[in-house]
């Protein structure tokens, strides 16, 4: 393995050795932590590393010129029918050497600053996507679209989910700010704090997390504190089906909530709330109509 990484090393670096016409093909940008990337005008074989980015390649019409992506890219189907490189926390590097990229793509929601160095190394270019919250999240799909050459149309697809954004606030505004209880996890119980793409599109749409103030984004949360907090409205992460990421949901433990109570026990698909991609607005939408009907008709 190791005398294989050298030899591919050799390559790379041999391939990728600055030259004036080379570089004269190449631009100067900075990624989102800050590094100074040389990437070609309008890079034509593009690895994503992660599923959000995948989303936001095809929303921006990029879809043809991805040649690589996670296992767990799965959205739209086309994607599903890319080259396989290894799932987002350990990707192959024989492969993604292999496919000849012209630019990596990875977001530090799932992976760490190192493997970036490591591409860099063998001469590929890297960019490193870091956004935070919704309004970054918009921003970064913006900064990867002038990235790959298509300006013009990242400024296009963002504009309208900044249009759908203000709707929600507009139907939201004035209207009371329900207690929610986002449930990522229920054996052990898991939830979101400050940080976690949940809280924020939760308080968007007109309610507020009952851990929004825990430092952890993902934290371990004790049922007697959620309870507590008299939640109004509970919230399950799942997969698409509907099913809960991990154990079976009791609602008989949180019979004295308000959510229960009240009926307002909800499954959402997890990918809508926790991927940095264009979905994501989807997910707000889905949780104002979930938080305030009303608003909705």
């Amino acid at each position: 393995m190791y005398l294989l990484f050298a030899l591919l090393l050799a390559a790379c670096s041999s391939a990728n050795a600055p030259t004036d016409s080379a570089e004269a093909g190449l631009k100067t940008i900075t990624d989102e932590l800050g590094r100074q990337v040389k990437v070609s005008h309008s890079p034509q074989r593009i690895i994503s590393l992660s599923p959000g980015t995948t989303e936001a390649l095809f929303a921006l019409g990029l879809g043809e010129r991805i040649v690589g992506v996670t296992s767990y890219c799965n959205y739209p189907e086309e994607a599903s029918r890319k080259e396989r490189v290894g799932d987002t926390l350990n990707p192959s590097i024989e492969r993604i050497v292999a496919l000849k990229p012209d630019l990596v793509i990875i977001s530090t929601a799932s992976q760490l600053q190192d493997l970036a160095e490591r591409l860099n190394k063998l001469g590929i270019p890297t960019y490193i996507s870091n956004p935070r919250t919704l309004s970054e999240i918009l921003s970064s799909m913006e900064r990867i679209g002038d990235l790959c050459g298509v300006k013009d149309r990242a400024e296009q697809v963002v504009a309208e989910l900044r249009r759908r954004i203000d709707e929600v606030r507009k139907k939201v505004n004035g209207l009371s700010r329900l207690r929610v209880f986002y449930i990522l996890q229920t054996e052990p119980l898991f939830t979101v704090g400050k940080g976690a793409y949940a809280t924020d599109l939760i308080w968007l749409a007109g309610g507020e997390s009952i851990s929004k103030d825990e430092l952890n984004p993902w934290p371990q949360f004790s049922r007697e504190t959620a309870i507590a907090r008299k939640p109004e409205v509970i919230i399950l992460s799942g997969d698409a089906r509907g099913v809960v990421t991990a154990g079976h949901f009791n609602q008989r433990q949180f019979q004295s909530t308000p959510a229960v109570k009240q009926g307002r026990v909800y499954r959402i698909n997890a990918d809508l709330v926790e991927r940095p991609g264009p979905r994501i607005v989807d997910g707000l939408e889905e949780i104002a109509r979930l938080l305030h009907p009303e608003a909705f008709k």
